[in-house]
């Protein structure tokens, strides 16, 4: 019997989603992760979430889900960073193709869930899968309502975690902690958090990356690509809350149960309608610019990399490295040579 992973949003979220199942499993087995392939823009040059048609070489896991292998490949112009995490995160890792719609979405969730014997267990890392639509720097609630609906459908026993409340800058994290109040939550240990070290190393995650480093004890202010947080003792925690009440804040989560769009465009549609946000286009605070070249690392000094990243960092005491990489004109692929520049192992990288 095994417990059924659901990364809510994609992106970096499996790699906090394999913390959150270490911290919440005694198991040493590899946990079983279902993710979207919903990927940063620098990632891929595709927009919404990527399918099955969009990848050679996955294979069937359980319950027949499509499953990622270190062999699995993109097929360009769509690019993901999913076959590497299925090479270095010691997890099981299935494709969420939401492309039929919510209702084939929900049998897939609930056969896969089913054919492994366990409950749903949603992992959001930041904790926008709360929102009531209305927070200023909301930028992304569609994945997390359709996963919520989904989820809810299936009719499995379903429970939502929530990781480090505001760390993907989407809502405060004040207002996080009231919606979160009264709830159950439990502080992964740094075992826990150091089982997605060898994946952090190159992927461009924010939100499971500062996670990470506030489980290894990292605190004070971090400059991310979109925003600056602080990081303190509730941006450890690891929050549970019953299915109904997550989907009870979430306006777009109800609507696409009340009214049951046939496809993803009409659901992407409705949550525009209700949000001012399109699921399927780019990301609101997205900002557009043309991707570097990779490899261009190898030609930094360390002095000149040193003294532009503190300038950039406007004196908070960490940086992501996706932020990082971006400040010294680097691309996202750059950042294993960029940690070896700078002599950094950690998921953020101190300034101060």
């Amino acid at each position: 019997m095994s417990d059924l992973y659901v990364a809510a949003g994609g992106g970096g979220d499996p790699l906090g989603t394999l913390i959150a199942a270490r911290a919440l499993s005694a198991s040493a087995d590899p946990p079983l992760i279902a993710t979207y392939a919903w990927e940063r823009p620098e990632v891929s040059e595709t927009t919404g979430p990527l399918g099955e048609h969009h990848f050679a070489g996955l294979a069937r896991g359980v319950g027949g889900a499509p499953a990622f292998t270190p062999a699995t490949r993109a097929r360009p112009p769509a690019g993901s960073t999913l076959p590497g995490l299925a090479r270095d995160l010691p997890a099981r890792l299935l494709l969420l193709d939401p492309a039929r719609g919510l209702d084939a979405l929900a049998e897939r969730i609930g056969a896969t869930a089913a054919a492994a014997g366990g409950r749903i267990r949603i992992v959001d890392i930041g904790g926008d899968i709360l929102t009531h639509g209305d927070e200023p720097g909301l930028c992304s609630p569609f994945g997390d309502a359709l996963t919520l609906a989904a989820c809810h459908l299936t009719g499995i026993p379903t429970t939502v975690h929530v990781a480090g409340p505001g760390l993907d800058g989407e809502i405060d994290e004040a207002t996080l902690l009231t919606r979160l109040s009264g709830h159950r939550a439990l502080t992964p240990g740094p075992d826990a958090a150091g089982a997605a070290a060898q994946a952090l190393a190159w992927h461009p995650s924010e939100a499971s990356a500062l996670w990470a480093a506030a489980v290894h004890g990292a605190r004070g202010t971090v400059r991310a690509v979109n925003h600056t947080l602080a990081l303190g003792a509730a941006s450890t925690r690891l929050y549970d809350l019953p299915l109904e009440e997550a989907v009870g804040h979430n306006p777009v989560a109800r609507a696409l149960l009340d009214e049951r769009p046939r496809t993803l465009g009409e659901a992407a549609d409705l949550s525009h309608r209700l949000t001012g946000i399109h699921g399927l286009a780019p990301e609101r605070a997205r900002t557009a610019r043309q991707e570097p070249p990779a490899g261009a690392a190898a030609f930094l000094d360390r002095d000149v990399a040193v003294k532009a990243l503190h300038e950039a960092a406007g004196g908070a005491a960490h940086l992501t490295f996706r932020y990082a990489a971006r400040s010294l004109g680097l691309a996202w692929t750059d950042i294993p040579a960029l940690r070896e520049l700078l002599g950094s192992d950690t998921p953020l990288l101190r300034i101060t």
